[in-house]
């Protein structure tokens, strides 16, 4: 009698264990779809790897180090009021701009900067030759098409604040001078005594708002490996007269 009973306590201690470990290993299931049951949905461009205007830090971050620009995400701007979304956005080569402008509509401007570097990788031809930055010289291979079509959104959404031909016009006002030219659009810092570029890696030093950054402050161009890319930038012929205004 002792002994039947004593198996008979190990049989439901053991059905007790494997109930208990079913319903933990049902509550994790429960708590890993519910996890993705509500995750954004994403639709990518065919022509470029680009996140959606919702980004997961852990994606904005592995985007960001692609192309050596620290991860930085600005939030939809919640005081911004509902905006039309253009759609004929012009490009020669089939390039996909309707998430530039969605990114700068909602105020997401990080996000919005890192898509034009990308863009610019793209369709100067440099990705398709395996590469994840642009040469100086393949500036004149970017359709005039594509980068007016860049600029039309950044100069829309800004107020006219930032752009290339907002650069272009204060490097002219720097008398072409690089130096002066990056104090002028905030692009340098002071620590102590001592000026400094703003830093491309860790936190990010640069200003994604509107109101507080100064004229010509965005895009970004990286100078990691010299000045002559945003130069090069700065004197495409697309800036030479004002069609790039025009709306397509």
């Amino acid at each position: 009698s002792r002994r039947t009973s004593s198996v008979g306590f190990r049989q439901t201690e053991q059905k007790t264990v494997s109930n208990w470990n079913m319903r933990l290993s049902l509550s994790i299931l429960l708590l890993a779809i519910g996890a993705d049951a509500f995750a954004p949905v994403c639709r990518q461009s065919s022509r470029l790897n680009v996140p959606c205007t919702i980004l997961s830090e852990a994606a904005t971050a592995e985007k960001m180090a692609d192309s050596g620009k620290p991860p930085a995400s600005s939030g939809p701007d919640a005081n911004i009021e509902d905006v039309e979304i253009p759609t004929n956005l012009p490009s020669d080569v089939g390039m996909d701009y309707i998430p530039l402008a969605t990114m700068l509509a909602t105020g997401q401007l990080a996000e919005a900067d890192q898509f034009t570097r990308d863009a610019l990788i793209v369709i100067a031809g440099s990705k398709d030759k395996g590469r994840d930055f642009v040469y100086f010289t393949e500036v004149k291979d970017i359709p005039s098409t594509d980068l007016a079509t860049i600029e039309r959104l950044w100069n829309k959404f800004s107020g006219g604040k930032f752009g290339y031909s907002v650069q272009k016009k204060k490097f002219r006002q720097s008398k072409f001078d690089f130096e002066v030219f990056c104090k002028k659009i905030g692009w340098t810092t002071t620590e102590g005594d001592v000026e400094r570029k703003k830093r491309w890696f860790g936190a990010s030093e640069f200003t994604y708002d509107v109101k507080k950054a100064p004229e010509g402050h965005l895009p970004l161009t990286s100078a990691l490996r010299g000045t002559s890319l945003i130069k090069e930038l700065l004197a495409h012929p697309v800036w030479d007269n004002d069609d790039w205004k025009k709306d397509p």
